[in-house]
C-alpha cells in the first residue's frame, strides 16, 4: 500500500475514534482527497470487521468495534519524550531499515510538531482531543466554566488554541476578549466548545518558554552550573533536555549552560545538591537562593 494511502487512512481512523464526528465532505477537505475515496476508507473499514455508525450525515466508529479503544487513545508526545525517542532510534544504525521505518510510522500517526506525550484521563481527555482538533482546524473554542485562581471566578473563555505545555498540563492561547496570549490549565477546563470561527489573530500568537525543568514563561534567564557527577547523573534521569545544554568541562564535571523561565525550579534541585554544584556567572540566580533560604528559615 502506497504512503499516501496509509496517512490518510491513519488519519480519517483517528478522526473517526475520536470525541467530535465529521461529514463525508468535512473528512475530505482535511485529507485533500475526493468525497469518494473517503467513501471507499469508510467501506474498508466495514469489511475489516468495524462497526460503523452515522448520524445527521456524521461518521464515526463504535465503541463496540474491535480496537477502538487502543485507536482512540493514540497519544502525543512532549518535546521531551519525543527527544528521548529520536534519541534512541538515533542510535540505530543507518543502514538499519528499522530506522527508516520508525520513522516514517511515527510521522504517519502523530500530526502535531511534537510527536507525542502522556496519558490524560477522564473529562481532561475528552477536552484535551477537543483542543487537539480545534488546532488542527485552526478554530477558536469556549473553554466552558475555566477556574482561574487569579480571580476565583469561574467563566468562559472565548481563545485561540495553539500549543500545549509538557504533559498537556496547561495549553497556550490567545485571549480574544483580553487581546493577550494566556497559558490556561487543562484540569481547570469544564468543557471545551469548538466554534464554527477560524483564528482572527494567529499573528498575534506567541508561545513562550518551557525550559528543561519544565517551567513556563513568555521570559528566559540566563544560568550557568558546574555539576559533579551526581549532579550531573541526577538532572539526566530527571530532566532529559538537560543533556542539549550539558558541555563536559573534566573528566567527572560538567557545564550546564541554559536559560530558565522561572528560577523555582533551578532553584531546587541546586539546593538538594548543593554540595555538587557550583553556581557560575549567575548573580540573578545567587539572589533568588538566598532569598529563599531565608524565607524558608523563617517559616520553619
Amino acid at each position: 500500500m502506497e504512503q499516501p494511502r496509509i496517512d490518510r487512512l491513519m488519519r480519517i481512523m483517528k478522526m473517526m475514534t475520536g470525541n467530535r464526528t465529521y461529514t463525508v465532505e468535512e473528512m475530505a477537505q482535511r485529507l485533500e482527497t475526493s468525497y469518494r475515496t473517503v467513501y471507499r476508507y469508510i467501506q474498508s473499514f466495514k469489511e475489516a470487521g468495524f462497526v460503523v455508525l452515522c448520524k445527521e450525515h456524521k461518521y464515526c466508529l463504535s465503541k463496540e468495534s474491535k480496537y477502538f479503544k487502543e485507536i482512540s487513545q493514540l497519544i502525543h508526545f512532549t518535546d521531551e519524550e519525543a527527544y528521548i525517542v529520536n534519541k534512541l532510534i538515533d542510535n540505530i544504525d543507518d543502514t538499519n531499515l528499522l530506522k527508516q521505518n520508525l520513522r516514517k510510522k511515527l510521522a504517519t500517526i502523530y500530526d502535531l510538531t511534537s510527536i507525542a506525550d502522556v496519558i490524560v484521563k477522564g473529562n481532561t481527555a475528552a477536552n484535551v482531543h477537543e483542543i487537539i482538533e480545534a488546532i488542527h482546524g485552526k478554530k477558536q473554542i469556549i473553554l466552558k466554566r475555566y477556574s482561574s485562581s487569579h480571580s476565583g471566578e469561574s467563566r468562559d473563555r472565548l481563545v485561540e488554541p495553539y500549543g500545549f505545555t509538557t504533559n498537556y498540563v496547561e495549553i497556550w492561547c490567545y485571549d480574544v476578549e483580553d487581546r493577550q496570549n494566556k497559558l490556561f490549565k487543562t484540569t481547570r477546563i469544564s468543557a471545551v466548545e469548538i466554534t464554527e470561527k477560524e483564528w482572527e489573530y494567529e499573528a498575534q500568537h506567541t508561545k513562550g518558554f518551557i525550559d528543561i525543568f519544565r517551567f513556563t514563561g513568555f521570559e528566559q534567564y540566563p544560568v550557568k552550573l558546574l555539576l559533579g557527577m551526581l549532579a550531573h547523573n541526577l538532572i539526566l534521569e530527571e530532566y532529559p533536555l538537560a543533556e542539549k545544554d550539558m558541555v563536559k568541562a573534566t573528566e567527572n564535571h560538567w557545564f550546564l549552560e541554559t536559560r530558565v523561565c522561572h528560577y523555582a525550579g533551578v532553584c531546587r534541585f541546586y539546593l538538594g545538591l548543593a554540595d555538587d554544584i557550583q553556581i557560575v556567572d549567575s548573580p540573578e540566580l545567587v539572589e533568588y537562593i538566598g532569598q529563599f533560604k531565608e524565607k524558608y528559615l523563617k517559616s520553619i
